[in-house]
């Protein structure tokens, strides 16, 4: 049996920039973290001098699911399960030999960091470092302290309610709170980049809604359950993610059979792009979020993305702009997303793809293409085929 109580700590990150507006981001991270900790127990949270506290309030509360959560939320840029003492002497030696051994395991070296926080504290940061030091030297056989490159960094906290000691504070999402940085609309194809850069936007603090388009029956159930799961899986991040599809068929049809088969693509994203920004405005989003990487393919040379560009007004964010595949997928594989995307389903953007497609185009042939059908209404029948599905993370 425990004889200590063991609660987590969140540190923040960029939020202690934020001076006056630091209560605005707070709330917002206390928010999305409650609703996190709601899934796993009944717990306390309260926040002073730039750290969290999530204490549990029962024995039944899972400290080790909210754990894992807890490290997709952003705003949090280090977090540690600590073990709660008195703030005397006594008791912090007493829970340090008997919380800390077993995190030392199979460590052979360790240094101690104290913090007084406290100011009124009797002993200064050293003392309460070496005293704990020294105490753990007695009770783990085998250690050794080592000020440089220790194995184990305990860190020791006199803050104003109690002292908290922990072991190897482990990284944080970092980032922005959850929905600190407006809303954006994500084009969420079936591939790598576009949930990357769903991640990259949510990790500023973008609220993400996101748009699919379908090609039915040129693309199957399959192709977009995919999509419904990858956003799934960004909710881990985001928790909640609508899902807007819209059914891109007729154009695709229209547009192979009047325009030019070397602008098809590029016709086909100015519609994607055209009712993205209507979605947009419909649901209150505040820019365009793509996964489109510089010359990675030929709808993404400078030329073509001022071509698509030149058709909407919003801000088209484009996080992945500078990253290579390998850069994408590395980050894909991180988020847990890759494994869903390299799924063999095609999307609507591999459907009647052109042997030669434009890499360079100008803006007066692409017009002069798009005018041999009738985009406006071609549009309108779109947007209306438009249906939602909203994605959370329990759903999984």
């Amino acid at each position: 049996m425990n004889t200590f109580r063991e609660i987590i700590l969140c540190k923040y990150g960029e939020l202690i920039l934020k001076g006056a507006n630091l209560a605005t981001f707070e709330s917002l991270l206390m928010k999305d973290l409650r609703a996190r900790a709601r899934r796993f127990g009944d717990f306390r949270i309260s926040h002073v001098q730039s750290t969290l506290y999530v204490e549990p309030l029962s024995d039944a509360c899972d400290l080790s699911g909210l754990m894992a959560s807890l490290h997709k939320l952003f705003g949090i840029a280090g977090i540690t399960r600590a073990a709660v003492a008195e703030k005397n002497m006594e008791d912090i030696l007493r829970v340090a030999c008997a919380y800390l051994p077993p995190l030392l395991a199979g460590k052979h070296s360790f240094r101690v960091d104290a913090k007084r926080a406290d100011k009124s504290f009797p002993l200064p940061s050293p003392e309460i470092a070496a005293q704990v030091g020294g105490a753990l030297l007695s009770c783990v056989p085998g250690l050794r302290v080592d000020l440089h490159h220790p194995a184990s960094l305990i860190r020791v906290e006199i803050r104003e309610n109690a002292a908290y000691i922990h072991a190897d504070q482990e990284k944080g999402a970092g980032g922005m709170p959850p929905r600190s940085g407006g809303k954006g609309l994500l084009l969420l194809s079936g591939g790598i980049d576009s949930p990357v850069a769903g991640f990259m936007m949510a990790k500023r603090g973008v609220e993400i809604e996101a748009l699919h388009f379908e090609s039915f029956p040129y693309t199957g159930e399959r192709a977009r359950e995919k999509v419904f799961t990858l956003a799934r899986e960004l909710c881990e991040y985001c928790t909640r993610i609508p899902v807007h599809v819209i059914s891109l068929t007729h154009i695709q049809e229209e547009l192979r059979a009047h325009c030019e088969e070397d602008y098809f693509t590029l016709l086909l994203r100015r519609f994607m792009m055209h009712l993205a920004e209507r979605c947009a405005a419909r649901y209150g989003c505040r820019a365009l979020i793509t996964g489109e990487s510089l010359g990675q393919v030929a709808s993404q040379t400078m030329a073509a993305i001022a071509v698509t560009n030149e058709i909407v007004s919003l801000p088209v964010l484009r996080p992945c702009i500078g990253l290579d595949k390998e850069e994408i997928i590395r980050i894909a594989r991180g988020i847990g997303t890759y494994d869903t995307s390299v799924l063999p389903y095609e999307d609507c953007c591999t459907i009647f793809t052109p042997r030669h497609p434009r890499t360079r185009p100008q803006l007066e042939k692409v017009l002069s293409e798009q005018n041999k059908v009738d985009f406006a209404a071609l549009a309108d029948e779109a947007f209306a085929s438009m249906y939602t599905v909203s994605c959370t993370p329990e759903e999984r």
